[in-house]
């Protein structure tokens, strides 16, 4: 692979962009590999890397139906936090954070990591009782963050409402938390797990699994049958489509996630805002766009569209905030699929079949959780034993009540 730098860059300038390569290659599919990953979203495509990086494992396939990062990872809002409540979830998330802030040198390619801070601002006195638990909360499990009352909010904020219908009474800052670039995230990992030798192969659909004696032996796919020891599901949205081609059921449930863009404008918002009166959240691009949306549908769906309510809801959220984005213009909306565990936290992990692993159930917090995903999943299918952080996030925790219910934490805060 050949290693991006400001002096090939300044060479192939010279050279008219001629020298570069093809960031992956695009295999046929083998007929037999040790492991199969399903999904070529971020977590499918981190845990392929980080097979091959710490485990060297490179016999391994990354099947996506469509293209990679074309899903959840290229409609998510990328926002990059580890506010939570419970010490599992805190520890987890916050050691991607952490992968995070290293992640451009790492994989030599620049994924935009901006530590912009990430604000929760509360507007009733219920909120503000939520940001003072959620304060000590993070202290106790190690994770900084600073609270601040409404004064000290307007001056790090000038632009917030004088006169809001929903008062802003205090605010609750994480300075490490920020955003980074969706499809620069899926292409770096892309680029290094085929680096070292991982098999991306994009338009192929998993139609069905080969099963034997309760065994995983391999999946029937749109490209033909493919053999594998190992079978690992990472396809956000959709686990609980392939679980039942698999021949079991999943407590988990999918909705749509509705988000938004604006027209570009000049830099005006450095920081990453969730509004607790409202449900909505914003920021903005390095290209300019005003990024933002609220909490998911209140019903289940596959659908990856917007709709009016949901704009109109979410604009009125964001113009109590800020009355002078009132007359910029929607340039896009969409929505993503994401999976809610019935208690708000993954399954990483072990499935019923011998052979098959989940990665799901992060329902809003995917993105941010990609690359401590992918460590972790990557050491339980190659060890065939859970990474520490992750032991938590079992699916056995339904059978024995030992549940995690971060939904105070990780409802709508992206």
């Amino acid at each position: 692979m050949k290693r991006y730098s400001a002096l090939s860059l300044f060479r192939e300038g010279l050279n008219d962009q001629k020298g570069w390569q093809a960031a992956w290659r695009n295999p046929e599919p083998k007929s037999e590999y040790d492991v199969v990953i399903i999904g070529g979203g971020g977590h499918g495509l981190a845990t392929a890397y980080y097979l091959a990086k710490e485990h060297g494992i490179t016999n391994v396939a990354v099947l996506e139906k469509g293209w990679i990062g074309g899903g959840n990872t290229g409609r998510n809002t990328t926002v990059i936090r580890s506010n939570y409540f419970f010490r599992e979830s805190a520890e987890f998330y916050d050691f991607s954070v952490k992968l995070y802030e290293g992640l451009s040198q790492e994989l030599n390619y620049n994924i935009m990591f901006s530590q912009r801070g990430m604000w929760n601002i509360a507007q009733d006195r219920h909120g503000l009782e939520m940001l003072r638990r959620a304060a000590n909360a993070m202290g106790l499990n190690g994770v900084p963050a600073e609270f601040h009352n409404e004064t000290e909010v307007r001056r790090r904020i000038p632009l917030l409402n004088d006169t809001p219908r929903f008062p802003i009474l205090a605010g609750l800052l994480q300075s490490r938390g920020g955003t980074a670039r969706h499809d620069a995230v899926a292409w770096g990992y892309a680029r290094g797990a085929d680096d070292r030798g991982v098999d991306i192969i994009q338009n192929c659909e998993v139609t069905g699994f080969d099963i034997k004696n309760g065994q995983i032996r391999g999946v029937k796919t749109s490209k033909g049958k493919i053999k594998a020891r190992k079978v690992a599901l990472a396809v956000a949205g959709h686990t609980s489509v392939m679980a039942e081609k698999a021949g079991f059921r999943l407590p988990i449930i999918s909705y749509a996630l509705q988000a938004c863009v604006s027209e570009p404008v000049k830099p005006v918002l450095d920081t990453v805002i969730m509004a607790m009166g409202t449900g909505v959240y914003i920021s903005q691009s390095d290209k300019g766009e005003l990024v933002f949306g609220g909490g998911i549908d209140h019903y289940p769906s596959y659908a990856q569209r917007g709709n009016l309510p949901v704009m109109e809801h979410t604009a009125a959220g964001i113009v109590d905030l800020f009355p002078q984005f009132s007359r910029m213009r929607f340039l896009r909306q969409w929505a993503g699929i994401v999976d809610v565990m019935h208690d708000s936290t993954p399954v990483v992990g072990k499935s019923p079949i011998d052979g098959m692993y989940l990665n799901c159930g992060w329902g809003t917090g995917g993105f941010k959780a990609i690359p401590a995903g992918g460590f972790c999943f990557a050491h339980t299918i190659a060890q065939d034993e859970p990474h520490h952080l992750i032991a938590p996030f079992n699916l056995k925790r339904f059978e024995t009540g030992a549940l995690i219910d971060e939904a105070a934490g990780a409802g709508i805060a992206h």
